[in-house]
């Protein structure tokens, strides 16, 4: 069976007024089931590039990548969406929670779009929440919420749909020591039931929770190690 995602020697570049610039000058990377893997390195390392290549909203100016074996660059628009939709999960800084929705409602929406029936919504939402800890909070705003709450309603959202993937960016940069901890202990957790969890941070003490830690600078690796 195929790895969640293989990049081969990937690179991506974008047209600037002052000329091209380099995000990615040729990175490989293999992620399997039930791993946790940190990106780490400075601003505009390539970090979130990556991230937007394996989360399909981007392809690579040349280089693969494999999400469970499908090429990206062969795929259309519309086979785009449907793998982003069904099989990968994202968790953002900002948590990008739409603010007239309940926590419920939030949670629910990749079962939405994917026309799950409504009574097996209202289950596997009840179980993603209670798996974060929220689900006292199922009928209130995201605005009544604590940043530490809203990124667990985040995290709810992106592994209720039961992806292969899931990926975070920063996803503790906004939040105080005991909520961030809170945040990657339920990562853990992620990739220990056998999704593949690749997550970007500046943060070297997020990064040592993971299986494999990655570090970039000017669109590549520069050095890696386990644990």
């Amino acid at each position: 069976m195929s790895v969640p995602v293989l990049a081969r020697d990937v690179r991506k570049t974008y047209a600037t007024s002052s000329g091209d610039a380099i995000a990615l000058a040729g990175v490989s990377l293999e992620l399997r089931r039930g791993e946790m893997v940190a990106l780490v390195g400075p601003s505009g390392c390539g970090k979130t590039t990556l991230l937007n290549l394996v989360g399909c909203v981007d392809l690579p100016t040349s280089g693969d990548i494999l999400i469970e074996g499908r090429r990206t660059t062969d795929l259309s628009d519309d086979e785009l969406t449907l793998l982003r939709r069904d099989r990968i999960g994202t968790i953002f800084q900002f948590f990008n929670l739409l603010p007239a929705l309940t926590v419920e409602q939030n949670a629910s929406l990749p079962l939405a779009l994917q026309s799950v029936a409504p009574d097996e919504i209202a289950e596997r939402v009840r179980t993603a929440l209670e798996l974060v800890g929220i689900s006292d909070r199922a009928r209130a705003f995201p605005a009544e919420l604590s940043g530490g709450q809203q990124q667990r309603v985040a995290i709810a959202r992106a592994i209720v749909h039961r992806p292969a993937i899931v990926l975070a960016d920063e996803p503790t940069g906004n939040l105080d020591s005991k909520n961030g901890a809170i945040v990657l202990e339920l990562l853990r957790a992620i990739a220990n039931s056998g999704q593949a969890v690749l997550m970007a941070t500046h943060n070297e003490a997020a990064a040592a929770i993971c299986d494999r830690t990655l570090h970039m600078q000017d669109g590549q690796w520069v050095y890696s190690y386990a644990g």
